[in-house]
């Protein structure tokens, strides 16, 4: 490895230029500006954000739902499912998972409280939070320590093990987006931390019979409930609810995707992050992470992950503010020759997509900085 995140990190440069070591502690500190500022300037307008999504998530599912029931009618199940998946990726985007972070706690209002928020989604809210919020925010894109990279059974990392099962990873990763909030609520259990006996059994149990519950409630929700309720549209409400959760699922899988994985997002040892710094560790969230580009509403409906660079290095600051930081992020990461990653959806997800595919081989070469991000 050329690049150490250790005592003195190194960032690696083409071959023929000498390595730039990087200073990490003066870049910890110009970041904790811009972490201090907007935490001081929380407040009213913030509010009024949070506060309108909710309502606005709220009477599309409300008329999504309404429309669905009279869904004979082709016209009002067009509308319905556009509807109803839309209120279903604000919720679980830009509602559900920055909830959880705890970006709106400081409102001291339960309704949107990390501790109280319980998403429309297969996985209960707890065990999300240790997944994500804890591994994988703390451990992102270290190979061994990040379940995220790769999800447990994709190879994403030239630092990762190459297995014969790999070879399908195209094959099953596409199986898998239309169904992506069931394989993240099956992922969350962590039945390979059982067999690493590093989660007791009983605690697997438990979390398994949690989630089979949530999950049928969900099911029953959507696929018995409400197509029952609209009477003689009872079949293609059913389809609808089917299309906006499918809609849903695709939608996060992309946008998920499109933040961990295209060309320009780097891997880590465990060895480049011992005795690591803030400054470093906000290296490696810059270096680990890719944006995506767009305007408002593209944002607003990718849970403001499409700043996914801000969001690894502010995990916890309101999602609006995401898209005012960044240019002052982007400066300070030039500034000190850190690669600021970012492109168009296509770009990112063609390029994604060239990963799953290469890293599905044995042996992928090595990009010419020595570093595992293709």
């Amino acid at each position: 490895m050329v690049t150490a995140l250790s005592t003195e990190p190194v960032l690696p440069d083409p071959p023929d230029a000498p390595p730039r070591r990087i200073d990490t502690e003066t870049l910890g500190r110009a970041l904790d500006r811009i972490r201090a500022d907007v935490l001081a300037r929380r407040g009213a307008e913030d509010a009024r954000y949070i506060h309108t999504v909710v309502a606005v998530h709220r009477r599309l599912e409300i008329g999504g739902r309404a429309a669905l029931a009279v869904s004979l009618l082709p016209p009002a199940w067009l509308a319905g499912t556009a509807a109803l998946a839309t209120a279903k990726i604000l919720e679980n985007l830009e509602l559900g998972h920055n909830i959880m972070h705890g970006q709106w706690d400081w409102m001291r209002d339960p309704a949107i409280h990390s501790t109280t928020w319980e998403w429309d989604n297969p996985t209960p809210a707890y065990a999300w939070k240790h997944t994500h919020n804890h591994l994988h925010h703390t451990w992102t894109n270290v190979v061994g320590r990040d379940r995220d990279l790769g999800f447990t059974v994709l190879r994403m990392s030239e630092d990762q093990p190459w297995h014969p099962a790999h070879l399908f990873q195209p094959l099953y990763t596409a199986l898998g987006a239309p169904f992506f909030e069931w394989m993240a609520a099956l992922y969350d259990l962590e039945a390979d931390a059982v067999l690493q006996r590093r989660k007791p059994l009983r605690a697997f149990l438990r979390d398994a019979t949690n989630t089979l519950r949530k999950g049928a409630r969900q099911a029953a929700k959507d696929y018995l409930l409400f197509p029952l309720l609209a009477g003689p549209s009872a079949v293609p409400c059913l389809l609808g609810n089917l299309t906006a959760n499918t809609a849903r699922s695709l939608w996060a899988h992309t946008v998920i995707f499109c933040g961990h994985f295209p060309d320009g997002v780097r891997s880590f040892t465990e060895e480049e992050t011992e005795d690591e710094t803030r400054g470093q560790w906000y290296l490696r969230q810059a270096l680990g992470s890719a944006n995506i580009e767009g305007g408002t509403v593209f944002h607003i409906l990718t849970g403001n992950l499409s700043h996914q660079i801000e969001h690894h290095l502010f995990p916890d600051l309101p999602s609006n503010r995401y898209a005012e930081i960044a240019p002052r992020v982007r400066e300070i990461l030039t500034a000190h020759g850190i690669p600021y990653t970012t492109g168009p959806l296509l770009k990112q997800y063609a390029s994604t997509w060239a990963r799953i595919c290469r890293l599905a081989l044995p042996n992928a070469p090595r990009t010419p900085h020595g570093n595992t991000a293709s």
